[in-house]
């Protein structure tokens, strides 16, 4: 009798351990890099690239082999991604703020922003009992009141602008946005080169916050303009010239800052405790920086897939199954209320938003797509992803019409073949778009030309 008693306790206090277990709260750290090529990564079949530290995270994550972000450019697919909505929702058309945009617009460059009204991942995750930190470049808006620290993150480290030098500033930068700030209002340049500044960053907030829940949103700059790379990287690809001997090489500290952070998380006993998602903002300016998107179609700033389809990985030890494949469509708007539920937070608390729970699909329990349909526009070009068809709208030109399962290079315009189906995705994407607020800025014409003929020059 002794011996049950015993073993019924001993299994009450098994089950209770399992039960703390799984509600444990698990830190969520995102890898998010900027203006990266979609074939610009081992993992993504690269054999110039030198990525060792994100490839191994490859193996160990389920691979979205249809990852989309909300944007063709910075700033539009970031406020997307934050809000998990539809950022056109809110007025912040497909433009990047400031810089771009014409001077009919009701808002000067810093006050350019997410509308205070809406709700940032960062204040979600700050109400679930999360520490969080924001690391590298914001580019929602640049006046105080859109500051990191008032949108929900606890600790920021990066400039509040769109892109800067990766090493130090010898003198006050032209564009103020863009000085190196820590916190708020405090303002002083880095040591060394950026891209590993930033992991320094993150791991140490990851030290002084092991025993609690955290979430690091850490935004790198790399590999946008301008073209920085230390002596030391570019030495290591000497095969190549120019901006593609650049780009590898800030690929490749992308790279080893990523690795940092993912060995710091091991270092500290908290792998199996994380959920890593790494991913990116837009297709890559293959004009700008030399990257390649191949074999999309496209590149930044425009609605064929090498503008909007990113890489994207997540991993999540003993939840998700590794070195997996998930074929459906899911986007950027999708991390928000993954990373809500995930930290114990409740459906029904997220309002208006666009994003779903991507869990329950990659781990099988939901068989469906996340979503039938996806929207992006700017301005009068748009584009509609209706289950397997995608129909791209221009302001110089017929519209197109694709099946993307058949064509992901969108070599194969089909809208002659299928005039019902052009008719019928265009009443829809209408439909949307009724939902949607007014532009709160214009992109400045002659940007609408340089999107266009990047486009044209970039088909595959």
């Amino acid at each position: 009798m002794e011996n049950i008693k015993k073993l019924v306790v001993f299994a009450f206090v098994v089950g209770v351990i399992q039960l703390i277990n799984a509600q444990k709260q698990p830190n969520i750290i995102l890898l998010f890099s900027d203006d990266a090529g979609y074939a610009d990564f081992g993992f993504q079949g690269s054999k110039v690239m030198i990525t060792p530290n994100l490839d191994k995270l490859a193996s160990e994550s389920v691979k979205f082999t249809q990852g989309y972000v909300s944007a063709s450019v910075c700033g539009p697919s970031r406020a997307g991604l934050m809000t998990g909505r539809y950022q056109q929702h809110f007025g912040f058309e497909e433009n990047n703020v400031p810089g771009y945009m014409s001077k009919v617009s009701a808002y000067d460059g810093p006050n350019m922003g997410i509308p205070l009204s809406e709700t940032t991942m960062g204040n979600y995750m700050k109400n679930l009992g999360y520490q969080t930190a924001f690391y590298g470049k914001w580019h929602l808006g640049g006046a105080d009141k859109f500051h990191p620290t008032k949108r929900g993150f606890d600790e920021f480290y990066g400039f509040r602008g769109g892109a800067r030098s990766y090493f130090a500033y010898l003198n006050t930068p032209e564009e103020e946005l863009n000085k190196l700030e820590r916190g708020f209002g405090n303002f002083k340049e880095h040591d060394g080169y950026l891209t590993d500044r930033l992991a320094e960053e993150a791991i140490d907030f990851m030290k002084r916050n092991k025993k609690k829940p955290f979430f690091i949103f850490l935004s790198f700059n790399a590999v946008h303009t301008p073209m920085d790379a230390t002596k030391e990287d570019l030495a290591k690809f000497p095969e190549l010239t120019g901006k593609r001997q650049e780009v590898a090489a800030m690929t490749l500290g992308l790279d080893r800052a990523c690795g940092k952070v993912l060995e710091e998380l091991k270092r500290l006993g908290l792998e199996d405790d994380t959920l890593v998602v790494f991913s990116n903002d837009n297709g890559g300016p293959t004009d700008k920086n030399a990257s390649i998107n191949l074999p999309l179609s496209g590149t930044k700033s425009n609605h064929l897939e090498g503008g909007i389809r990113v890489p994207f990985l997540m991993k999540w030890p003993g939840r998700i199954k590794e070195n997996t494949k998930y074929n459906y469509p899911i986007s950027t708007l999708d991390l928000l209320p993954t990373f809500y539920e995930v930290g114990g937070g409740k459906a029904s608390d997220l309002k208006n938003i666009d994003g779903v729970n991507i869990i329950p699909f990659v781990q099988g329990i939901k068989k469906e797509r996340p979503h039938k349909e996806l929207f992006w526009r700017l301005g009068v070009r748009a584009a509609f992803r209706d289950g397997d068809w995608k129909l791209i709208r221009y302001s110089d030109r017929p519209a197109e019409l694709y099946n993307i399962e058949d064509d992901v290079s969108e070599k194969h315009n089909l809208a002659v073949y299928y005039p019902d189906r052009v008719k019928q995705m265009f009443k829809k994407l209408y439909l949307w778009e009724l939902t949607l607020e007014r532009p709160a800025w214009l992109l400045q014409k002659k940007f609408e030309k340089v999107d266009i003929d990047r486009m044209d020059r970039y088909r595959n």
